[in-house]
């Protein structure tokens, strides 16, 4: 795990797309920060750049870095959800514009996965998270749900998790409006 950690954050560094497993499917990851490594992950998945992707940070302090406003209610939806959540801020800031929606959200990700906090702790940027799948297509699960366009397209191919077999479900998504108002998106 750790050789893999290392590469694949080197990877980032250099703008480069990384097919990693996170806690809910396997997903291709660049620097968010990296207007350049964002497009690759649109071209690799067939994306249109008008739709937005999920990031993922290692803390709340991290995300408050990149949004106008983090509101109070997001710190306790945190700490009592049990499952996999994304939370759409409004306002994002120092981001790619390719990557902010039309509306200026963003949404953001705390993975509850030591893999995924250790690429985000050692990179100390928050990186994309979106599903490893042509655009359309269905999120892999397991790695050999995993297209050969898709693996061939990475520039690292993570070896932890490949064999893996253990089911997982998509994250809820939850829209945060600047006062704090939630409107649930995904259940």
């Amino acid at each position: 795990m750790v050789e893999d950690i290392n590469n694949a954050v080197e990877v980032l560094k250099k703008g480069g797309v990384i097919l990693y497993p996170t806690d809910t499917v396997w997903g291709l990851g660049c620097d968010a920060t990296n207007a350049e490594a964002v497009k690759k992950i649109y071209l690799l998945k067939k994306r249109e750049e008008s739709k937005s992707m999920i990031l993922f940070a290692d803390s709340l302090k991290m995300i408050e870095q990149y949004v106008e406003t983090v509101p109070d209610i997001a710190t306790q939806l945190i700490e009592v959800n049990d499952k996999p959540m994304t939370i759409i801020f409004q306002d994002a800031i120092f981001l790619p514009d390719n990557l902010i929606a039309e509306d200026k959200s963003i949404a953001f990700r705390i993975p509850n996965d030591i893999f995924c906090q250790s690429i985000l702790r050692k990179f100390r940027r928050p990186i994309v998270s979106t599903s490893a799948n042509i655009s359309g297509g269905n999120a892999p699960f397991i790695f050999s749900e995993i297209s050969k366009e898709i693996i061939a397209g990475a520039d690292y191919v993570v070896k932890w998790r490949q064999d893996d077999r253990t089911k997982r479900e998509a994250s809820q998504i939850i829209k945060l409006s600047a006062k704090g108002e939630i409107m649930i998106v995904r259940k």
